[in-house]
């Protein structure tokens, strides 16, 4: 009798340090649930912060001697000299003719030249990074039949491709820098029309496929590919 007593107590002993055990787990998963989300909520903010802070102390350093000698002399000035300066360089000097004459003196000089072409070409690409000049968003298979790729349509292209059809001009970007991609001109046919906008998809290009959106037709899109992969001899 004695015996399954202590049996019943040992059974009872374990149970009860099972159970600590298992709410010290729950407690300790939780906390770490709550610690990793408010981690992802605020390193955007903080780095975000981080970037303005350093930006405003860098540019306020560089353009706050231009007042040093004055009353303005304080922090932050550098900065609106700094926004000053912008407003009047794009007050009197944005126009295509003042751009023409910056682009025939500076492209004229060795090695300001090559650092000159590089700055513009990558001030025009985060210019049109927005998709102002992107149509509509397709799913093309690219770079070989099987593999679907993303790209933008940018326009038509006038020679006809063999069964008569206006060739249809596709950029398709590269992961995760959208100014840079290929070029490639499809049939109409060949083109799987897509329910992504153009700021979704810039998305999904900057974030490497880490951020997707919400595709409500993504079965039709599939279903039509797959469709398509049949007919393809």
């Amino acid at each position: 009798m004695d015996g399954q007593q202590d049996h019943s107590q040992e059974l009872a002993d374990a149970k009860l340090v099972a159970s600590e055990q298992s709410l010290l787990r729950r407690i300790e998963h939780h906390i770490l649930r709550r610690v990793a989300s408010g981690f992802l909520v605020l390193v955007p903010v903080l780095v975000t912060f981080l970037i303005l802070a350093l930006g405003f102390r860098e540019v306020d350093r560089i353009f706050r001697p231009l007042v040093k000698d004055t009353l303005l002399n304080v922090t932050g000035i550098g900065v609106a000299v700094f926004l000053l300066m912008l407003y009047i360089v794009g007050s009197f000097f944005s126009g295509k003719r003042s751009q023409a004459w910056q682009d025939a003196i500076l492209s004229r000089i060795p090695v300001v030249r090559t650092i000159y072409g590089v700055a513009r070409q990558a001030t025009e690409g985060l210019t049109s990074a927005t998709g102002q000049h992107f149509s509509r968003v397709v799913m093309v298979q690219w770079p070989r039949h099987g593999v679907h790729a993303m790209g933008f349509v940018t326009g038509h292209y006038d020679h006809v491709d063999e069964e008569g059809g206006t060739m249809v001009a596709v950029y398709i970007p590269t992961v995760p820098n959208p100014t840079s991609g290929m070029l490639a001109f499809f049939s109409e046919d060949d083109i799987v029309e897509t329910s992504v906008t153009v700021q979704d998809a810039m998305k999904m290009i900057f974030s490497g496929g880490v951020v997707l959106p919400k595709l409500p037709e993504r079965r039709k899109l599939w279903a039509n590919l797959r469709a398509r992969e049949k007919l393809t001899p």
